[in-house]
């Protein structure tokens, strides 16, 4: 992990990588904002769109580095480079998902129920935005202690989103609420699980990569 913090030969990619996080953090927070209701105007939408290109041809330029690394004739870290291949796809399915729950509250525009199920999904989008502002800075300090809370925590949300899911399901609401509660629980959670794959890159040998061993993750 210290090389994304120092100088190295893999400098370049790893800043590539910082700028990813960055980018995707910036794009789900903005996009749970207007999941809620928050106004998103063409001029908004058109940067979104611009930062998931961006995020997209970052995502290629951290690959073709990393393949040149470990193809030279003096190969650069092997770990490291395999921990980016995966981790970048990580990062670049946040800003997808944020892209498609802007998208999910065009096409489903009414207001969210004031009940308790809205409630429940307004508690999770909470959480699923603290995890995203948080999780990056983890990454990057390898704070193994705190990358191991926010591990735990995660799993009893990953939980929470499905037992939404069901909730939503046995209620009366209208086709059209139900697939913007539904649907957006199970992106919420599909961000949540990428954030959580990146803080298992900081307690997790390689080969554990995106697991939860239970002996780590109890320190």
């Amino acid at each position: 992990m210290n090389v994304f913090r120092g100088k190295h030969p893999e400098e370049h990619a790893t800043q590539d990588f910082n700028r990813m996080l960055e980018l995707s953090r910036e794009m789900i927070l903005e996009a749970c904002e207007v999941y809620w209701g928050r106004e998103f105007s063409p001029e908004e939408r058109t940067r979104l769109y611009d930062q998931d290109v961006q995020l997209n041809k970052l995502q290629r330029t951290v690959r073709k580095h990393v393949v040149e690394q470990l193809s030279g004739p003096v190969p650069a870290n092997v770990p490291w480079g395999l921990l980016l291949m995966s981790l970048v796809k990580d990062v670049e399915r946040i800003g997808d998902y944020a892209k498609n729950l802007t998208e999910l509250s065009l096409w489903c525009p009414g207001p969210m129920p004031e009940d308790d199920i809205a409630g429940e999904l307004r508690e999770i989008t909470r959480a699923v935005t603290s995890l995203a502002k948080e999780a990056p800075d983890v990454f990057q300090k390898s704070d193994a202690e705190r990358a191991r809370e926010l591990v735990v925590e995660g799993r009893t949300l990953s939980r929470r989103c499905d037992e939404l899911v069901r909730k939503v399901a046995g209620s009366g609401y209208s086709a059209e609420l139900a697939v913007k509660m539904a649907v957006g629980a199970r992106f919420l959670k599909r961000v949540e699980g990428h954030l959580l794959n990146l803080l298992t890159a900081v307690i997790m040998p390689l080969h554990k990569l995106d697991y939860y061993d239970e002996a780590a993750l109890s320190g």
